[in-house]
């Protein structure tokens, strides 16, 4: 089963800008859940918009880079910058 390691940003352009880095095996499902206030408690009250997603074929190779992607956030503001 393959699992991605995505990146959302906030939609509202006037306002500051959020984004928020996680993992999950179904994009798709996971961002509607974001919008509809029932994912992760920080992105609740806010919609979002997919901007960045990478492929992995192991659960600890996603997390591994989650965790690099979180914590990286000159290269956050560069998978941004490019969308």
């Amino acid at each position: 089963m393959p699992y991605f390691v995505y990146l959302i940003i906030t939609k509202n352009k006037n306002k500051k800008r959020f984004s928020y880095v996680g993992y999950t095996v179904n994009i798709k499902k996971r961002l509607n859940l974001h919008n509809a206030g029932r994912g992760a408690k920080f992105t609740r009250g806010k919609k979002w918009k997919l901007v960045y997603y990478e492929k992995y074929d192991t659960k600890s190779d996603a997390m591994k880079n989650e965790y690099r992607l979180k914590k990286d956030y000159e290269l956050r503001k560069k998978l941004i910058k490019n969308k």
